[in-house]
């Protein structure tokens, strides 16, 4: 039956009891309170957080790829930079510098939300969540 409903987890569960809580004014027990609140603290905690709106918040993260032949002992690093979930915008580097992480913000991240009209509003880094400046003139 949980799988027929599409709730075989305790996620999906806790989702669909607030959502039903919310649009039918239920008024929710002690327990499944306690339970909607752990995990949303619990979803804190490893980093997942509900976004306001498009261009809330971003995030940008360093992966090693490996090393390529001819480039001597330089390791290449994909950066990231994830504005929407489930896709990013890349890009290979040699170093890991805050230089890379600047280079890809001004490359690829900030014009992908000015074609579209978008303000990014914050960019969660490996480092901490960040208010972004923008110092290009718009």
């Amino acid at each position: 039956m949980w799988l027929r409903h599409d709730l075989e987890n305790l996620k999906k569960r806790l989702k669909a009891l607030e959502a039903k809580s919310q649009q039918d004014g239920l008024i929710l027990t002690e327990a499944q309170v306690v339970a909607l609140e752990k995990a949303k603290a619990e979803k804190e905690t490893h980093g997942e957080f509900e976004s306001e709106c498009p261009g809330y918040c971003g995030a940008q993260d360093t992966f090693y790829v490996g090393t390529l032949k001819g480039v001597g002992k330089n390791l290449i690093s994909r950066r990231s930079s994830i504005p929407i979930a489930r896709w990013s915008l890349p890009k290979l580097y040699d170093r890991k510098t805050p230089v890379t992480a600047a280079d890809l913000l001004n490359d690829r991240v900030l014009p992908f939300f000015e074609e579209h009209e978008i303000s990014l509003l914050r960019m969660l880094t490996d480092r901490a969540d960040r208010v972004l400046r923008k110092s290009r003139a718009s």
